[in-house]
Order: C-alpha cells, then sequence, then structure tokens
C-alpha cells in the first residue's frame, strides 16, 4: 500500500473522533447510524459568457478541475432558448461532485483558506438550507482558491457549492456544519 491510499483527511478524522460524539450528545441519538454526517459537495460553476465563446465553458471546468481537485463536467443546455441565444447542447459552465476523502479535503480548504480570503465577508447566512439537510452557498469570485493562479485567469466567475448532509432537519444540518467551523451567523 502507498501512502496517498493510508492517507485520511484532517476533518474526516476529526468527524469521527470528535464531531460524532458531540452531535449524540447534543441531539441525543440512540442508534449511531442516526449521526448525520456528510454525504456530498456538489461545486458548479456557470458561464454564461460561453454563448458567444465555446472556450469559456471549458476554461471554467479547467479552473473548477483545479479548485476540486477531480475532473469537473461541462454542463450543457437541454434545449434551446432564442430568447438568451442558447442552442440545444450548448456548452454553459461546469459542475463537479466530491464525495469521500475529496470531499473532506475540500470542506479544509473551503473553511479555512477560502472563505478567509472572501473580501468583506461577515459570514454565511443561517437560512440557507432548504428543509432537508442541504446547505447551498455561493462565492462571487473563484480566485479565492489558492489554486487558482490570477494572472491566468481569462474571467473571475462565481461558484455555487452545496452542502448536501445525511441531516433530517435543518437545525441539525446547521449543527452539523458549524461544528466543521463552517462559519454560519447565529
Amino acid at each position: 500500500m502507498s501512502a496517498a491510499e493510508n492517507y485520511t483527511p484532517r476533518l474526516q478524522t476529526e468527524y469521527q473522533s470528535r464531531i460524532r460524539k458531540e452531535m449524540q450528545d447534543e441531539f441525543g441519538y440512540k442508534n449511531v447510524m442516526q449521526i448525520p454526517g456528510l454525504k456530498k459537495i456538489v461545486l458548479n460553476v456557470g458561464a454564461g459568457e460561453s454563448t458567444t465563446d465555446s472556450r469559456k465553458a471549458q476554461n471554467a471546468a479547467d479552473d473548477l478541475t483545479l479548485i476540486a481537485g477531480q475532473k469537473a463536467v461541462v454542463t450543457r443546455a437541454k434545449k434551446s432558448i432564442a430568447t438568451y441565444k442558447v442552442r440545444e447542447d450548448m456548452p454553459l459552465g461546469a459542475k463537479v461532485t466530491l464525495r469521500g476523502k475529496q470531499m473532506y479535503d475540500f470542506m479544509d480548504r473551503l473553511v479555512n483558506i477560502a472563505l478567509p480570503r472572501v473580501r468583506d465577508f461577515r459570514g454565511l447566512k443561517k437560512n440557507s438550507c432548504d428543509g432537508r439537510g442541504n446547505y447551498a452557498m455561493g462565492i462571487k469570485e473563484h480566485i479565492v482558491f489558492p489554486e487558482i493562479n490570477y494572472d491566468k485567469v481569462d474571467a473571475i466567475r462565481g461558484m455555487d457549492i452545496v452542502i448536501c448532509t445525511s441531516a433530517q432537519t435543518d437545525d441539525e444540518a446547521r449543527a452539523l456544519l458549524k461544528k466543521f467551523k463552517l462559519p454560519i451567523k447565529d
């Protein structure tokens, strides 16, 4: 076995050793399988300017691949919309779904590196949960991630980040994410 196969992300170890116990004490779960955890993180970048230049969507996918550490796929239009000059199967953006070790690594970089670099950052909104334990947030500039070389960026893009948890309620999801040190305002 190589060292890469034995590698366990810091946040995953923290979840297994500390966060699960704290969640069980706080919410009184009878079964350890009831304790919520992270399921996946979905990153999405829209490249609306790709209607005039199809390379923009591929550039967005390349940037997203650097940020996520996993290959991003180019998203395409499902149907034509004449008002927006969109044709069917036209590239419009990029997305990537992170699970397992990549998910914990990304969460660690998001909380400790990217969010503190956001200009005028005052915390995340607490009402961004969807009622089923998922938390959605947006970042206006993808250049807050250290993997992106500012000199090689063709355009500054926004990014949607959806953190999917196995929590049943919004309160459980917020408590879990706060224990992961996500800066959610009260």
